[in-house]
């Protein structure tokens, strides 16, 4: 399996790649919007874990317009945003998934399917 971590802060984006590097193949790092958009149209990987607050483009917008090129992508979103709101918006976008930080195990099951 090929994953694509999309997280601006370095601490977060080695804690994740941590968590799933023993079910993972490859892994390729990022931490905006658009290095995301331009490592999922160069890898195709099989699953996209993408922060929200990301310099620039937030990780909702970059879930929409990966989704919107890219039909099949699966993306989970994985923050520290515990909200209503920004859960909707994340399916709107496209996501499949949303994670709390404080939970990041729970990205094992599901990318794991």
């Amino acid at each position: 399996m090929n994953l694509l971590i999309v997280e601006d802060n370095l601490k977060m984006r080695r804690m994740i790649k941590s968590i799933v590097a023993g079910v993972a193949d490859w892994i390729d790092e990022c931490e905006d919007a658009d290095e995301a958009l331009a490592l999922y149209s160069k890898n195709h990987p099989d699953w996209v874990l993408m922060d929200i607050h990301l310099k620039e483009t937030n990780g909702i917008e970059a879930t929409r317009k990966i989704t919107a090129i890219f039909k099949e992508a699966k993306i989970i979103i994985v923050t520290n945003y515990n909200d209503t709101h920004f859960r909707e918006s994340a399916r709107e976008a496209g996501a499949v998934d949303y994670i709390l930080k404080e939970n990041l195990l729970d990205i094992l099951p599901i990318i794991q399917q």
